[in-house]
């Protein structure tokens, strides 16, 4: 299998992992009682994207990684899947 297609799917599951992530450890201003004024107080005070961004790497580095030693093993075949839906001819 290609390496861009190793890249692309991991360009998927990092946006799909990262939307995952952001709702952790969200607190809005009204639950912390500072709301700006002008501001909406359900908007998160600290969203801490940097970490996120970090963990959301970490784990999609750990699933593209389970996915590609699959692949290697012959338990994942992509060609495979695709001719059973047909998306590559026989």
């Amino acid at each position: 299998m290609p390496w861009t297609t190793f890249a692309a799917i991991y360009f998927v599951t990092w946006w799909i992992v990262l939307f995952a992530v952001l709702p952790f450890g969200v607190r809005s201003q009204h639950e912390q009682g500072e709301v700006p004024a002008g501001t909406d107080p359900g908007a998160p005070s600290a969203p801490a994207l940097l970490a996120k961004a970090g963990w959301t790497t970490l784990v999609t580095t750990v699933l593209v990684g389970l996915f590609w030693g699959a692949h290697a093993n012959g338990l994942v075949d992509i060609e495979k899947f695709g001719t059973l839906w047909g998306l590559f001819p026989r």
